[in-house]
């Protein structure tokens, strides 16, 4: 290999709501005897959910699969709410580790249709968030997946239309969507803030302002993370000559050679990020593409919050000294995911 420079994309990796998820699953297998289960995979990364697996978390795809009693974690990319209803029976522990971004599209169908709109969700087939946002209001809901499809809608000519979005869309799938929607519905109702995660978003951008300068473009993270694969797309339609999806540094082709960008996807851990870097071994060095600071928190599931604060509770009253797990409350904002992977995850 031949590499000249890499150029890394900044930001990358971990967005707010993985490092909320992955920690509150971590905390999850801290408290409780295996097997902690977890309703999907808790962020679409396959490292990330082959360590939980290693640590005895159960993935699922259906809530009866869990038996009474047991712990259960819902994962980031929000639930239908007839399995949010589910999961509770039967004295099962739950924690909801829905990202707020996507709660905040669940609660934004739940309004349109009590209004009696009919919302255009624009969105992937069978993926999770689609599926669990578009079964809050069934009734009400079209899936929209391509620019054609707005206008095989089939509407009234007085029917009041709305626009949604799944939050890990690439810019350039959403736009086209939206022009063609404003033209059929005049009076389209869309939110104030647009419905794209603020991370995708600006790890989009900060692919953008690199990738022309490059000779290849590596994005790292699973093939089934919505948000990875909009990085390709992007990396796609800039026209960059070369552009590889890579699981780790394993997967990076032998044969590339000049300069080489470097992202990763908002559930892909840094550390595989640190790795692929090494595989390259760039000749002239690193060059960091910053386009800006992300600075949000998302602060723990507040079902665990709860769960942590009774913890302490107990073990105060039965040692009359305070329990070192409750910390997490008072550090949660300054530890990071990678950090509580590899200190309380190792695997087996």
């Amino acid at each position: 290999m031949a590499v000249e420079r890499v150029l890394l994309a900044e930001p990358r990796g971990f967005c707010a709501g993985v490092e909320k998820a992955i920690k509150a699953l971590a905390w999850m297998v801290r408290v409780f005897e295996p097997p902690v289960y977890c309703y999907h995979e808790i962020v679409h990364n396959r490292h990330v959910v082959e360590r939980f697996r290693a640590q005895g978390v159960v993935f699922v795809d259906h809530v009866d699969e869990v038996p009474s009693g047991a712990p259960l974690m819902l994962s980031a990319h929000g639930s239908a709410p007839e399995v949010v209803d589910a999961a509770r029976l039967d004295g099962r522990v739950v924690v909801d580790a829905v990202c707020p971004l996507v709660t905040k599209v669940h609660h934004e169908l739940k309004v349109r249709a009590r209004k009696g709109y009919t919302v255009l969700y624009v969105g992937h087939s069978g993926h999770e968030e689609a599926v669990g946002t578009m079964a809050v209001a069934p009734q009400s809901v079209r899936l929209v997946e391509h620019v054609e499809d707005v206008d095989d809608v089939s509407l009234p000519d007085d029917a009041m239309v709305a626009l949604l979005a799944q939050t890990t869309l690439s810019h350039d799938e959403w736009a086209g969507i939206v022009d063609r929607a404003r033209e059929r519905f005049p009076d389209l109702w869309m939110p104030n803030r647009s419905d794209l995660c603020f991370a995708t978003t600006n790890r989009q951008a900060a692919l953008r302002s690199l990738a022309g300068r490059c000779d290849a473009v590596v994005v790292i993270g699973s093939e089934n993370s919505s948000n990875t694969v909009a990085l390709e797309q992007v990396a796609r339609s800039l026209g960059c000559p070369r552009v590889i999806r890579v699981n780790d540094a394993s997967e990076v082709p032998d044969d590339l050679s000049g300069t080489v960008g470097v992202t990763a996807g908002a559930s892909a851990p840094e550390a595989l990020v640190e790795a692929v870097v090494r595989r390259l071994d760039p000749s002239g060095g690193v060059e960091i593409a910053a386009v800006t600071l992300e600075e949000e928190y998302f602060p723990p599931p507040p079902e665990l919050r709860d769960l942590l604060r009774g913890l302490e509770a107990a073990i105060t009253i039965l040692t009359g000294a305070p329990d070192p797990s409750a910390a997490v409350l008072a550090t949660d904002r300054t530890t990071g995911a990678a950090d509580v992977l590899n200190q309380l995850l190792e695997p087996a």
